[in-house]
């Protein structure tokens, strides 16, 4: 099985498989140095872009470097990561025909204020490529930072009536 990088109406660059793959099968691995989630924050504080897998406990991240970085996110994807041994592996979760797309649903989990938008343009499309649970996690603290907006605003309001 090849892989070739090429366009992607996803985004940007993408990673296409020039065979058919069945599923199960193991695609490719994600590489690259493994470096603290501390050290991966400082060094793309300001960066838009970064390609970062977080492995185990999510304490080291593998910062992406070979053909597995350009797989993009889809929220209807090919393929899913398994950590085997300590290693990241793309693997097939259908058939995928030659010439398709690999895609895998990034589920993030944590970020800046980054929406983090989703282009998969799957039809059912979450809009987002973080997490689920991360998407309800970030809907309450905006509710709650809006709520204790409102009240102090109220309170500031009082006390400027009198």
């Amino acid at each position: 099985m090849a892989l070739i990088i090429r366009s992607s109406a996803i985004h940007a660059a993408g990673c296409y498989t020039t065979g058919p793959i069945r599923k199960g099968t193991q695609v490719v691995e994600y590489t690259g140095p493994r470096i603290t989630k501390e050290i991966a924050d400082e060094k793309y504080e300001n960066s838009p872009t970064t390609y970062l897998f977080g492995v185990g406990d999510g304490s080291t991240v593998i910062d992406g470097h070979g053909t597995a970085m350009f797989i993009n996110h889809s929220c209807d994807p090919n393929c899913e990561t398994e950590e085997i041994d300590g290693r990241v592996w793309i693997m097939a979760i259908r058939n995928i025909a030659a010439g398709e797309e690999l895609t895998y649903d990034y589920y993030l989990y944590d970020g800046d204020e980054d929406e983090a938008r989703c282009n998969c343009g799957a039809e059912n499309c979450r809009k987002s490529m973080y997490s689920p649970e991360e998407i309800r996690r970030r809907a309450r603290a905006a509710s709650k930072k809006a709520v204790h907006k409102t009240a102090s605003n109220g309170r500031r309001a009082k006390k400027h009536s009198r």
